[in-house]
């Protein structure tokens, strides 16, 4: 059977799933698309319910059907119309499932890190959309885990699981208090690299070679006074035009290059 109605129940629910409440509410997320499915599965996570719409499926898609369905999640046919008054991107691919947001629910006594380890502290990030491409510049940066300190966006919002193209589940991240967080670094002997327009370090001078996690703020109030006071170092990205603060995601990810490459050398 094809649902061809977006009066469905399945179709209504999958449309309330855009608000945080309800996922919240029912323990589900939406993740859209083929390459964010494939990442998502190959981390390990498990969907309850797939969406798909073989018109606007692009290339191969047999493999990745096959093995959804071998999973046991439930599969359920759509036509064009539902499909893409369901879907929350532009173009949609015929690609969406729920996901059980307790496969987001990481703590810091999971982390295992290994030798040397790059992180990223995130304090208060506002948008979903900065978070998401922040978790991509991590995952591309080959960063061991991020830290969501004081969040005013969640997790499951799927523009955060578009912006990061699947990274989220990729990438470990742990939601944690500021001061737990701190205390979890200081224990393991991570430097602490506090990103601000205010420092008198530019950030390549700053040694980013041993254990490191680098911390960003929102892009208005930027980091707060507690990270600024426990960092042990502070540095700032220049800027020579009229604008004093660069994008979060931006920011982020000339940081963590900078890092890379300092290790790379």
């Amino acid at each position: 059977m094809i649902i061809t109605s977006p009066q469905n129940p399945k179709i209504k629910q999958a449309i309330r799933l855009n608000e945080r409440r309800q996922r919240e509410r029912e323990g589900l997320m939406l993740v859209e698309g083929f390459d964010e499915l494939s990442l998502a599965l190959e981390s390990g996570v498990r969907l309850q319910t797939l969406f798909y719409c073989p018109a606007l499926f692009r290339g191969n898609a047999e493999e990745l059907l096959a093995h959804i369905q071998a999973t046991g999640a439930e599969l359920i046919e759509v036509s064009p119309p539902v499909f893409e008054k369901m879907a929350y991107r532009e173009n949609p691919d015929g690609w969406l499932a729920f996901v059980p947001t307790q496969s987001l629910h990481r703590h810091l006594s999971d982390l295992a890190l290994g030798e040397n380890p790059l992180l990223v502290v995130a304090e208060a990030v506002e948008k979903p959309g900065n978070l998401g491409a922040i978790l991509r510049s991590a995952d591309a940066a080959g960063v061991h885990a991020l830290l969501l300190c004081d969040p005013t966006t969640d997790l499951s919002n799927p523009n955060v699981v578009r912006s990061s193209r699947g990274t989220l589940f990729s990438l470990p991240v742990v939601e944690a208090q500021k001061d737990e967080a701190m205390r979890w670094l200081r224990e393991r002997g991570i430097k602490l690299i506090a990103a601000t327009p205010q420092a008198d370090l530019i950030y390549t001078q700053a040694d980013l070679r041993g254990p490191s996690a680098i911390a960003v703020g929102t892009e208005k109030e930027g980091l707060s006074q507690t990270w600024l006071e426990q960092a042990d170092v502070a540095v700032r990205i220049p800027m020579r035009g009229r604008v004093n603060s660069l994008n979060v995601a931006t920011a982020t990810t000339l940081l963590l290059y900078e890092a890379v490459r300092q290790r790379n050398s």
